[in-house]
């Protein structure tokens, strides 16, 4: 199944493009996902650990099951004063 990334803030930054698709196999979840954007994306590996994933607008958790056409946002922390 072919599943939208969406990088946001830093991430867009590390991975060089603000969208991509990426092929997973059926009954995938967000942390299998997130794997598969590790090796494709592997300036970006060390922030998964504190990235928010949004899938279809909704934040979620890493064992949210994926499904065809799914667009998962990759948000890292938020940080200021």
């Amino acid at each position: 199944m072919t599943i939208k990334l969406k990088f946001f803030a830093i991430l867009h930054d590390l991975a060089g493009v603000r969208e991509s698709a990426l092929e997973l196999p059926e009954g995938a979840t967000v942390a299998i996902a997130a794997d598969a954007i590790a090796r494709q994306f592997p300036t970006i590996t060390k922030h998964l650990p504190r990235i928010a994933f949004a899938v279809n607008q909704e934040y979620r958790s890493k064992e949210t099951v994926l499904r065809e056409g799914d667009e998962i946002a990759l948000i890292p922390p938020v940080s200021g004063g």
